[in-house]
């Protein structure tokens, strides 16, 4: 492991040069399965969003803007080969920061932030308009054109992950970005940064602004000079980014949370279903937008599924995410411990039978107990209500119509699952549940090809793929008379 005393004082990152904030503030950032500090972090507000917003609006007029496609694309590749020669460095920051098992991150996260960026790198010089035969007598044509400046604000439960989701097909559509990482997870977003200038990056184009979503994040939502914001969060605080979206009607993209379900009927394949099931909800401490937080099964499989489920949850590593062999590490604060906390003495206290887990684990670090509540009534708050750790809530249901119902009977619609060898039911379900993204006898699995996102409370539009080609142009219409 590395010498933590090397992060020391990080500063901001505006117009190709770590500076600290304009208020000489400084936060710090812990280490969650230690309490013990990594960094002194600078803290931007307001004036530093002034002058990361200028800086993008200089680099989009300019060097950046005036580039040629296949250039922008060429540098986005030669980061991804920086990546690639630091991910040893990246992996371990990430994991030290967030409390991510180091293997996970290792497995999931940083190939998944090198295939986003190689992938977004070859849009670059095919982000084509198109020849439309209006009128004999006029060339008509549109193109598609960078929106300009993107306040991109990322959280903590994947910060290189989804900010490389924001990142990378905003520069290879031409766009300048100021990066506002989760005030608790914000140095490998600092990092990432530098490698950036390193890669031939124009200063400028990605500016990273530590701090508080109530300062910074409220100036880059509200700036006049911002073109986009791109949040993944809560649905509480996109809410809040539309009202301030309004002053300049800037396009927004909203990804926010989730209380999917994954649905077990008789005919599944058990084995495979309660493995993906366990993983669905405890992977990454259930710090998952899509988290399978509710298991809906079939009632007479019902109690062979939870007793399966907490086999399953009783044998999880729970440790220092740093060796190589922990399966599930701290949540990533204090707050959210009690948060999770919280939610589980609400579900004791409303009647669900909470039959494993339910505790901090140990007296120091942020560890949950992977925690199974069977006996889980629908209308009850730990099923309708997202609580972002490794919680999971059975339900018991009678058929396929009362399956779908409870299924789409929550605010979310972001993902669900369903296992069944039924190919007629499984398509039917996937046809009438409500959720962007259905795993069919499977879950979990993303892939930056396919579109990403939901509605209602689990936000609006879609990232991945040539969606977020979308989010990051607007189209524009040419017409030359020909008989002039």
């Amino acid at each position: 492991m590395s010498d933590r005393r090397q992060f020391g004082r990080q500063n901001l990152l505006i117009d190709g040069k770590r500076q600290a904030a304009a208020s000489g503030r400084y936060f710090t950032t812990l280490n969650p399965a230690d309490e013990q500090v990594i960094a002194e972090v600078a803290e931007a507000d307001a004036a530093d969003a002034d002058l990361a917003v200028a800086s993008a609006r200089r680099a989009f007029d300019g060097a950046w803007g005036q580039m040629r496609a296949a250039d922008r694309g060429r540098i986005l590749l030669n980061l991804a080969d920086l990546l690639r020669k630091h991910q040893d460095e990246l992996i371990e920051l990430e994991s030290l920061d967030a409390g991510k098992p180091i293997a996970a991150v290792q497995r999931q996260d940083m190939p998944a932030v090198i295939d986003t960026l190689t992938y977004y790198a070859g849009w670059a010089d095919k982000i084509n308009g198109q020849v439309v035969p209006a009128q004999p007598d006029a060339l008509t044509y549109t193109m598609r054109e960078a929106l300009g400046v993107v306040a991109a604000i990322i959280p903590w439960n994947f910060p290189l992950m989804i900010g490389m989701w924001k990142i990378a097909p905003a520069l290879a559509c031409g766009c300048t970005v100021v990066l506002k990482p989760a005030e608790i997870t914000p140095l490998t977003a600092l990092r990432v940064g530098e490698l950036a200038l390193d890669a031939g990056l124009p200063p400028g184009v990605l500016n990273v602004v530590p701090g508080y979503g109530k300062t910074i994040g409220n100036a880059l939502v509200n700036h006049p000079d911002v073109d986009k914001v791109t949040f993944t969060g809560s649905p509480m605080v996109g809410r809040e980014i539309l009202r301030g979206a309004a002053g300049n009607l800037k396009r927004v993209t909203l990804e926010l949370g989730g209380k999917s379900a994954n649905v077990i009927f008789a005919d599944a394949d058990l084995d495979a279903a309660v493995k993906a099931a366990g993983s669905g909800i405890f992977f990454n401490t259930g710090q998952v937008c899509s988290a399978g937080s509710r298991i809906l099964a079939h009632e007479s499989v019902y109690d062979e599924i939870v007793a399966r489920l907490v086999e399953r949850a009783q044998k999880i590593r729970i440790g220092n995410p740093q060796e190589s062999n922990t399966s599930m590490g701290p949540v990533v604060s204090e707050v959210q411990m009690n948060r999770v906390l919280g939610y589980i003495d609400i579900g004791v206290k409303e009647g669900a039978s909470l039959v494993t887990g339910g505790s901090r684990v140990g007296d120091r670090g942020y560890f949950v107990a992977p925690t199974v509540f069977a006996n889980v009534q629908h209308e009850m708050r730990i099923s309708q209500e997202e609580i972002f750790g490794p919680v999971v809530s059975v339900i018991k249901f009678r058929d396929e119509e009362e399956a779908l119902r409870l299924a789409n009977g929550t605010n979310y619609s972001l993902a669900a699952g369903v296992w069944s060898r039924d190919i007629g039911r499984v398509h039917h379900f996937a046809k009438k549940v409500k959720a962007g993204t259905v795993w069919i006898n499977t879950y979990g699995y993303t892939d930056i090809r396919l579109p990403w996102g939901g509605q209602r409370d689990s936000g609006f539009g879609r990232e991945h793929g040539d969606a977020a080609i979308e989010n990051f142009t607007e189209p524009k219409v040419v017409w030359l008379n020909l008989n002039s």
